[in-house]
Parts: structure tokens; C-alpha cells; sequence
């Protein structure tokens, strides 16, 4: 997103300057409605408190967007006993499978024991990449060959996990069918084989959104939060050029807690959820 610092270069708070920061807000893919409340809380802001230079302006502004989340603080959900099961869901490219691996390392440097689930069995390539981020992580893998059954292979990864008391399950599955309805029933499926196996519904489940998909994104989780139980959000790549303020949207329609972020392709990237730190991060 443009820089707030170049916009105010010329140190002067006028009607052009909010007409520059209306338009880097809508180049950020936030909502065009979400976008005139930001900036009429931003003239208030700048006639109570009688705001004059670039850091001023810079922090209401990062204190209006970091404030629409008023979500309470959302770690991930771990059980008390067994294997915590987490299931990935979301549209291929979005960055399941690395997000899985990037977590599975951080999993991994606790000391935790983590079993990587490949229920993306529609394409070979992202059980390939699968194993290799078990092996890079080194967290335990199950698979099967491509075309498997995806809840079959997710039920044999918690039987393993709790044969083995291993102490995660992470498990990829499918982003595209042949229909989206034959999809978002797989997805209802998995739910239903993973409570069977697991005793319990997955202990979250999490959307992958990838912040370059603008207000498609929005869309995208209308979808999977009617279909597949979502309990949480990540939101991927926000090292591209929208920097997601789809985000905004997504959390004031359908309030579903956010729980990760990733920013760049590392694996210390891959980082929980801070309102006040994506909201400078949309601005850098």
C-alpha cells in the first residue's frame, strides 16, 4: 500500500490528501463503504484533536482500522488430553499447505509431536509438498496416492496420532472439486469422519485466505463459513502488494476470530494475529 509519509511529503492536511488516502485504502481491497467510515472518523480525529504533521495522522489512522477488530484476544484452541486437531480449509493457491508447515515447525520447535495430515487428495502435488514440509519440520506424515478418499485419510491420521499420543494433527484438504457443491460436501463429510474418530469436533478449523484476492475473498468465506464450520481465519500473503484490508470486511460481516497471519515466505512469518500490527502493516 502507498506509503501514509509519501502521501503527506508535502506536510499539508487537505481535501486532496484524504482523496490519496481514500484511494490507497480502496487499492488495499477494503470495502468501499468501510472505507468512507475510516476516513470520517479520520477528519474527526483530525479536528478534535487537532491533528497537523504525518505522525499524527499516521496513528489515528492505523488507531481506526486496528479498532474495527474488536475481536477478544483468539489463541488457537489446544486440548487438554490427545491429539489437537486443526483441519485447513480454502480454495487451492490460497497457501494451505504452507501455512500447515510453517505452523508444523513452529509446533516442532516446542518440543510438540505433530502428524501432517494430506487430505488434499485431488492434487498430487500438494501431497508432494506435504511431505516435504513433514520432513523439513520433522513432523510424522500420512498419505495416500492421489484420488484417495480425504476423510479416510484424515481418519488414519488421528488413529496414528493417538496410537502414537502425538500431540497435533494437521490436516490439508481439498480446495477445488469438479462443482464447488461437491466440495463443500466433502468438506461437511471430513467434519463428520473427524468427529467419529476424533470423539469431538476438529478443535478448530481454519480458513486460509489469500489477501491478494481483494474483495473475493469475502465471497470465498460466505462459502466456507456456511459450509464447513470455520471457528477461525488466516489470512496469507500479506507481504504482496494489497496488503489484505479484505480482512476488515470479512471480520465486520461475518465476525469470525482471526487467528494468524502470514507475511512473508520464512517460517517465523507466519505469526498470530495482532489488530494494531496489521494495521501497520498496511501502512509501511
Amino acid at each position: 500500500m502507498q506509503s501514509v509519509d509519501r502521501l503527506m511529503g508535502r506536510g499539508v492536511i487537505d481535501e486532496a490528501l484524504y482523496e490519496e488516502l481514500e484511494e490507497a485504502l480502496l487499492q488495499a481491497d477494503t470495502n468501499v463503504n468501510t472505507v468512507r467510515e475510516i476516513l470520517e472518523e479520520l477528519r474527526r480525529d483530525v479536528r478534535s484533536q487537532k491533528i497537523k504533521d504525518v505522525v499524527g495522522i499516521k496513528a489515528a489512522l492505523q488507531s481506526s482500522i486496528a479498532l474495527r477488530f474488536t475481536q477478544e484476544a483468539s489463541p488457537l484452541a489446544v486440548a487438554p488430553s490427545g491429539p489437537t486437531v486443526y483441519l485447513f480449509v480454502g480454495v487451492n493457491g490460497a497457501g494451505k499447505t504452507t501455512t500447515i508447515g510453517k505452523l508444523a515447525q513452529r509446533l516442532t520447535k516446542q518440543g510438540k509431536r505433530v502428524l501432517l495430515a494430506a487430505g488434499d487428495t485431488f492434487r498430487a502435488a500438494a501431497i508432494e509438498q506435504l511431505q516435504i514440509w513433514a520432513e523439513r519440520s520433522g513432523a510424522e506424515f500420512i498419505g495416500a496416492q492421489p484420488g484417495a478418499d480425504t476423510s479416510s485419510v484424515i481418519f488414519d491420521a488421528i488413529n496414528a496420532a493417538i496410537a502414537r499420543q502425538a500431540d497435533f494433527v494437521l490436516a490439508d484438504t481439498a480446495g477445488r472439486q469438479h462443482t464447488k457443491g461437491n466440495l463443500m460436501a466433502e468438506l461437511q463429510k471430513v467434519a463428520r469422519v473427524t468427529e467419529k474418530a476424533l470423539g469431538r469436533p476438529a478443535h478448530e478449523v481454519l480458513l486460509v485466505l489469500d489477501a491478494n484476492t481483494g474483495q473475493n475473498a469475502i465471497r470465498q468465506a460466505e462459502e466456507f463459513i456456511a459450509s464447513a464450520g470455520v471457528t477461525g481465519l488466516v489470512l496469507t500473503k500479506l507481504d504482496g502488494t494489497a496488503r489484505g484490508g479484505a480482512l476488515i470486511g470479512v471480520w465486520e460481516k461475518f465476525h469470525v476470530p482471526i487467528k494468524l497471519v502470514g507475511i512473508g515466505e520464512k517460517v517465523e512469518d507466519l505469526r498470530d494475529f495482532d489488530p494494531a500490527r496489521f494495521s501497520e502493516q498496511m501502512f509501511v
